[in-house]
């Protein structure tokens, strides 16, 4: 099954883990990304601490837990290739609604895309049944 699939009306908690350069982490809860045909993927995000991560260590973690019985769900090994500052594009990838005053006040956001470079189960380290493309 493909990735873009796996996601398709799926709902669970994601959370996005980033290391600094001096290997201090950290983690955020996050939607699910948005996944391209080209098995690549993006996360819009807001100036804090994941994105501050992310300019100086390319490398994130994706936990996926599903909303189902059981432990269930992936992880996704990431790293970051590009991101984009593109307000239109940003305002078309947002799910969220927030009224545009809130949307400012939250501050600049950004859409940051990702190679997956390992899939994993949530449990477990066998590769998983899931591919990108």
């Amino acid at each position: 099954m493909k990735l873009k699939e796996y996601f398709h009306n799926l709902s669970g908690t994601g959370v996005l883990s980033t290391a600094d350069p001096a290997g201090k982490v950290d983690t955020a809860i996050y939607s699910i990304p948005h996944i391209f045909d080209d098995g690549t993927l993006a996360f819009v995000m807001r100036e804090r601490l994941t994105h501050l991560n992310l300019q100086s260590n390319p490398y994130a973690a994706f936990l996926f837990i599903e909303n189902a019985s059981g432990h269930r769900g992936i992880r996704l090994f990431l790293k970051k290739f590009k991101e984009e500052t593109d307000s239109a594009l940003i305002a078309k990838m947002t799910r969220r609604s927030l009224t545009p005053e809130e949307d400012k006040q939250k501050g600049p956001k950004f859409l940051v895309y990702f190679t997956v470079e390992k899939i994993l189960p949530l449990i477990g380290s066998e590769e998983s049944h899931l591919t990108v493309t």
